[in-house]
């Protein structure tokens, strides 16, 4: 994370336009081919929207869903209007189907999940076998940015119970928005990891009580 930071700090640095064209990111988007992850492993948006036949959703309406939710999240209220309509045009917005699997436990992806409207189920199989329901997830819930920013396996699978819209921010648009905007890009690295430190504390619970 102090990795990722630092990153944002140095582009930061300098706002002049003309060399900010010249500083294409590529920090996120390389990650896991530096951590010696064969690309054959690694599950991009791209092939998990055609395989759960993902429909596109116009930016209008993701936009304006993404903008509603984030301003009554405690973490994410913290980018203000502006901020998030910035954000929109990073993210792919999406329908999918009940009963698809957006995430797989223990694959490898560089993208993650807001849920817009729906609910998407947090299933994690545990070493002896057993199937362990974490969340039933509300929207505005952020899946998947933990192998985003940490490039690290999938900790479980989410599968959607209902229809659902979904807002998907992938590690080239995160490089993207990095590039183009680093003080947007270090704003949402730094709540996502709140947030996320967050629910690992949540999960961490719900696990040691699982196996008393």
């Amino acid at each position: 994370m102090k990795g990722i930071l630092g990153l944002l700090r140095l582009s930061s640095k300098d706002n002049k336009p003309q060399q900010q064209e010249h500083t294409d990111s590529v920090f996120f988007s390389t990650a896991f081919a530096n951590q010696g992850v064969d690309p054959t492993m690694l599950v991009p948006w791209e092939a998990r929207a055609v395989e759960v036949g993902a429909k596109r959703l116009p930016t209008s309406r993701g936009g304006k869903l993404l903008q509603a939710l984030w301003s009554k999240d405690k973490y994410m209220a913290h980018l203000d209007q502006d901020a998030v309509k910035r954000m929109e045009r990073f993210f792919e917005f999406a329908h999918v189907p009940p009963n698809r699997d957006l995430i797989r436990q223990d694959e490898y992806g560089n993208f993650m999940i807001v849920l817009l409207t729906g609910t998407i189920a947090v299933d994690r199989i545990q070493p002896w076998g057993e199937q362990l329901r974490l969340a039933e997830t509300r929207p505005g819930d952020i899946l998947g940015e933990m192998s985003l920013l940490d490039s690290g396996i999938r900790f479980s699978a989410c599968t959607t119970l209902t229809e659902c819209e979904i807002a998907v921010l992938s590690a080239d648009a995160m490089d993207d928005m990095m590039g183009k905007d680093p003080q947007l890009a270090a704003s949402l690295v730094a709540l996502l990891a709140r947030k996320l430190s967050l629910r690992l504390r949540v999960v961490s619970a719900r696990l040691s009580e699982n196996q008393k």
